[in-house]
């Protein structure tokens, strides 16, 4: 998922962030909500680019790209996710397991999936691209496959 090499989460702040430009002191980043402010990261800030994250599942791959969950609860729900990150820790297993049945329910805590609930909103709200994005790339992806010979 190319639009998500773009956007990240950076500890000890909260929401997500678009990178715009890298640098040797560090990076500048824009939040993701109506203010859009621009804030420099020093080189000891903790940031993650959310393509770059994945939650572990209990197959063989041991992990699923961000980008597929993602991809899964947009298929699954679209706008309307049936819980909130203050959601029961009962009922965000629920819906993880709705959207990702194989997750591996000991090593994904309910903070996760709070994050991944949090961050699927923001994203949908302040970076609808993402998931114009996925769209595009996953037609790309059917009609690769119906175009490769047989044989």
């Amino acid at each position: 998922m190319e639009a998500l090499r773009q956007i990240a989460n950076i500890s000890g702040f909260s929401g997500l962030y678009r990178i715009l430009k890298p640098s040797r002191s560090g990076v500048i980043v824009e939040s993701l909500d109506e203010k859009k402010e621009k804030t420099m990261m020093g080189p000891t800030a903790r940031v993650s680019v959310l393509n770059d994250i994945s939650m572990y599942v209990d197959t063989p791959d041991q992990s699923v790209a961000l980008g597929e969950v993602l991809r899964a609860v947009a298929d699954k729900f679209g706008d309307s996710v049936p819980v909130t990150p203050k959601s029961s820790d009962a009922e965000l297993a629920n819906f993880m397991g709705e959207v990702l049945p194989e997750y591996d329910r000991e090593r994904v805590r309910t903070s996760d999936i709070k994050k991944l609930v949090s961050w699927y909103g923001i994203l949908r709200q302040h970076a609808p691209e993402v998931f114009e994005a996925q769209a595009d790339e996953s037609a790309a992806e059917t009609n690769e496959a119906d175009e490769a010979p047989v044989q």
